[in-house]
């Protein structure tokens, strides 16, 4: 019963995590979406990329964690974060901007309901 309790606080536990996450992403979203770029790693200036690296590094680091949870508790791991640093890079000349790409993945949240 003892390690049932366990699993069953953890997975609140996550839970928690997987909304913080979800409430930090769409807030570097909206920045990047107001024109501030960095969040994706496409803009190569040194400067958006120093301002956006404790946004990043924070969001890459819970994500971690709450990966970590999900292994611990058999699930699959968070598909957000995947996608999340799946989409983060260099691309074509040709790719839309970040704060397009940012604003389309506002988008996407909040037609899945995803936003917080």
């Amino acid at each position: 019963m003892a390690k049932a309790d366990r699993l069953a606080r953890l997975d609140e536990h996550r839970l928690e995590l997987e909304a913080d996450y979800r409430t930090m992403l769409v807030a570097a979203l909206r920045r990047t979406a107001g024109g501030r770029p960095g969040l994706f790693g496409h803009d190569q200036h040194r400067r958006a990329i120093a301002e956006a690296a404790p946004m990043i590094l924070e969001i890459t680091e819970l994500g971690d964690e709450i990966d970590g949870m999900r292994e611990q508790l058999s699930m699959a791991p968070f598909d957000l974060h995947r996608e999340f640093l799946a989409s983060r890079g260099p691309v074509k000349a040709h790719a839309v901007g970040e704060p397009k790409q940012a604003q389309a993945w506002l988008d996407r949240l909040e037609a899945t309901g995803s936003t917080i």
